[in-house]
């Protein structure tokens, strides 16, 4: 039997629907990642499960005697409990009473010691000594000191303390929205540790691929207002979607054709009316209405960056430059960077390690107290600020922007604002909404549109990837990958830090500053490491489980000789001679088809025309990679010689 059952679930807010008979069930034990777009209804099919939002129609079924817990997106900035106070709150009564007798415990009086007296006799009625233990354990385990207030912890720890709560009550199933947000990368990887140990069912909402990737035994899309399942890994998904949404386009174009051909015929003259078969007729009027409400899949966004004139080659050069309090607590020490015109760096540390600080002082925002910083000429500097605080949360998105102007440049072709907006996937009437009412990706997209609108060479991103969908965090890579101006990142998104950067600076926390060529993956090969973990160990096993492209080593043949390749003959390594030339061939064609199809009124051709396309692209791209692998095998055949 089902632990979560998910029946025929409807939601509109106005005209707009985010469910439409939605359906779902999630057995014991899986862990269910739900994806989708911004604005798809992701946060609010978890506020259903969980009884916070009503369904305007269908059924939520829990398992009898099944417990639910939930792991909040958003953490309580302004909650001055303890830490016991809040794990215990887990349990209403008992957990108030166990919190209180907790805090009187520390107290001397007489009054206080009278009451303590009543709430252990009430405890003791509740059996709450047995809960106490479980709250008391759990903070133990977890590292927590039970004192603690809550507003006073990091990010990391504030989540801790939340996972504590939900994970106390022994639940069949947690809920998570986005639990990766604002955590650094040590705390990502004791978040997944601890859920990998959690034996009860996930459904969680999630945008880093690597965490995705790490806890995902199914995932689940929530796309037009239906739920689709795939039970297969993150990777594997990504492919069956790509072929699902080939097929519904072939699909759509099939079914228009035979629309259009039904039209044709109903139009035809008198004589043909009046033996018309009315069979045909109904079937024509259930076709328009199936035409009708087909709700087709949303626009990807397609921003590009405003590109200002070229700095100085030079960006940055640091001497022995350094940061300090003025208590004398040292932030940066003995830093000796060059940053140079087209470097994109990834700034990796502990929550609090001086990152930002690092970045001003790079950016000539701070000035070092030790050593110096040589700034070079003609730095254009956007900044996206991961607290959003550039917006105005009061206006619209069409104001935000604008600040007063109706066009904008744009790689110098001018553009309407409302149009420009329209790439970042604002409709015309969410344009107009104030920005307190968007998501938070809605945000961060209108943060984007923002700092891409103005000319810059220098792009800051200070946690670009909280609250963004794959497609525009894909999206935002590939920019960023093209553009020809410096990036400097802070992410903790390990994917997004190996898709982007080409240098690695990290910091400890003891102010030292080390520079590493590559990615976040090379900076671990090269043994990087954070303070925090013990051993290397435990991460090195993380890392080589973000990383499933590279087959296991089979331990049946572990000590067997390999047997040695035969050599190439010569008609063989005539063929992979000739190999490179084919592929360049067939890369091209396959560029022509996809540009010919990416085309705005491709699909509005005739659909015989359609099909045979895709079905060309299709057996293109077959052939490319039919021969890549033939030229993998020989390119290392020949290098084993």
């Amino acid at each position: 039997m089902p632990l979560l059952t998910l029946d025929s679930i409807s939601l509109a807010y106005g005209m707009h629907p985010l469910l439409d008979q939605a359906s779902l069930t999630i057995n014991a034990g899986e862990r269910v990642c739900l994806l989708g777009r911004n604005g798809e209804g992701k946060s609010t099919l978890l506020k259903i499960v969980s009884g916070v939002v009503v369904p305007d129609s269908g059924t939520v079924r829990l398992e009898d005697g099944a417990v639910l817990a939930v792991l909040p997106q958003n953490l309580p900035s302004d909650d001055d409990r303890t830490a016991y106070e809040i794990v215990s709150g887990a349990f209403p009564e008992t957990g108030q009473l166990l919190a209180e007798f907790h805090t009187l415990a520390q107290q001397a009086d007489e009054a206080s010691l009278n009451r303590m007296m009543k709430v252990q006799e009430r405890i003791e009625a509740l059996d709450g000594w047995r809960l106490d233990q479980r709250v008391t354990a759990i903070l133990a385990q977890y590292g927590i000191d039970p004192d603690q207030r809550l507003n006073r912890l990091s990010g990391g720890w504030q989540r801790r303390v939340l996972l504590a709560r939900a994970l106390v009550v022994e639940p069949d199933i947690l809920l998570l929205d986005e639990p990766t947000n604002h955590l650094d990368v040590p705390a990502i990887a004791w978040l997944e540790e601890t859920l990998g140990a959690f034996r009860g069912a996930m459904l969680f909402v999630s945008h880093d691929r690597a965490f995705i990737r790490r806890m995902a035994t199914r995932v689940v899309e929530l796309d037009r207002g239906k739920l689709i399942s795939f039970a297969a890994t993150y990777d594997r998904y990504l492919k069956l979607k790509e072929k699902a949404l080939e097929e519904e386009e072939r699909e759509n174009a099939l079914f228009d054709k035979r629309l259009k051909q039904e039209e044709a015929w109903i139009r035809q003259g008198v004589k043909a009316r009046r033996t018309r078969n009315m069979g045909r007729v109904r079937a024509l009027k259930a076709m328009r209405e199936e035409h009708r409400q087909r709700r087709v899949r949303g626009d990807t966004a397609t921003f590009a960056v405003e590109d200002a004139a070229r700095s100085g080659k030079l960006v940055a050069e640091t001497v022995n430059a350094g940061f300090a309090y003025p208590d004398g607590t040292p932030i940066i020490r003995d830093m000796n960077l060059t940053v140079l015109r087209g470097d994109k760096i990834g700034l990796v540390g502990e929550n609090g390690t001086g990152k930002t600080t690092l970045v001003r002082l790079l950016l000539g925002d701070l000035q070092p107290t030790e050593g110096t910083v040589r700034l070079g000429t003609n730095l254009e500097v956007a900044y996206f600020d991961q607290l959003r605080g550039e917006l105005d949360l009061d206006r619209n998105a069409l104001d935000n922007l604008s600040e007063g102007r109706e066009f904008i440049e744009i790689n110098g072709k001018s553009k309407h604002v409302l149009g420009y907006l329209q790439e970042f996937l604002f409709t015309p009437e969410r344009a107009r909404s104030p920005v307190r009412v968007f998501s938070g990706g809605e945000r961060a997209r209108l943060l984007l549109a923002k700092l891409f609108s103005k000319p810059a060479n220098i792009l800051v991103l200070d946690e670009p990837t909280n609250d963004l969908d794959v497609e525009t965090l894909e999206l935002l890579e590939e920019q960023l990958a093209e553009f020809a101006g410096t990036v400097i990142v802070i992410s903790h998104d390990r994917e997004f830090l190996d898709n982007v950067v080409t240098d690695v600076i990290f910091l400890d926390g003891s102010g030292r500053v080390r520079e590493y060529v590559g990615g976040y993956s090379d900076w671990r090969d090269q043994g990087g490491r954070f303070p925090a973990e013990a051993s290397g160990a435990r991460l090195d096993q993380h890392d080589k489980a973000e990383k499933p492209d590279k087959p296991e080593r089979s331990t049946k043949s572990a000590g067997a000789p390999k047997p040695k390749p035969a050599k190439l003959s010569y008609k063989l390594k005539l063929e992979l001679e000739q190999l490179p030339g084919r592929i360049e061939v067939l890369e091209q064609e396959v560029a022509e088809v996809q540009e010919r199809i990416a085309a705005p009124d491709f699909y509005a051709g005739a659909p015989d025309e359609v099909a045979a396309t895709l079905e060309e692209l299709e057996q293109k791209e077959a052939s490319l990679e039919k021969v890549i692998e033939r030229w993998m095998e020989l390119e290392e055949q020949a290098g084993s010689e």
